[in-house]
Parts: structure tokens; sequence; C-alpha cells
């Protein structure tokens, strides 16, 4: 897991992105379906769109181009987000990307 502030360049990707968000959770295609992914970024070094958030996952991601920030809290969050994550493994599925999502 990646802390946020990383930029990255996803598969196939020609421009930056910059890590926002981890494990953020959208409504799915029917009514009470959850999805959750890895990431949520914007570009860089643009910042925050509201048109222009992405959704992703680990192994959408390329290269690596600089580490955000961490510290003993990081270290904390993800212990307690993985702990979260497999409590909730059978409520919520992980999306897929197959191409440009936003």
């Amino acid at each position: 897991m990646l802390p946020i502030g990383t930029i990255v360049y996803l598969n196939e990707g020609t421009s930056k992105l910059m890590i926002l968000n981890r494990g953020p959770i959208l409504a799915g295609e029917t009514e009470g379906e959850r999805i959750w992914y890895d990431y949520s970024g914007c570009f860089y070094p643009q910042g925050l769109d509201p048109n222009n958030v992405f959704y992703f996952n680990e192994e959408n991601i390329d290269e690596v181009v600089f580490e955000g920030f961490k510290d003993e809290e990081e270290h904390r969050f993800k212990k307690i987000f993985n702990d979260l994550k497999e409590e909730n493994k059978p409520n919520i599925k992980k999306g897929t990307v197959t191409g440009p999502l936003k």
C-alpha cells in the first residue's frame, strides 16, 4: 500500500497521477452494491479537479515516480486498513480496472 502523496504512472498512462485516497468505496451498478478500489488519484501537478478523479488498483500501477511521506501513523493505518478490508470482504467487492476510469 502506497502512502497518500505518492506520484505514479499507470499502465499505458501518459500523465502522472498523485494518490489522494486509499480504499475509496463507490456505489455499484445495482442498488446497495458497493465497490472499492485501492486508490483514487488526480493529475499531477494540477491537483484535485472533481471532474478528473481516477480510481485504480495496485496492479494498474506501472511506475512509482515518488513515494509519499510515511511515519508511525502510516504504519498503524496500514494495519487497521488491512484488518477492515478482511472484515468487509463479503460485503464490498473489489473493483477492476480495464481502461480509464473516472
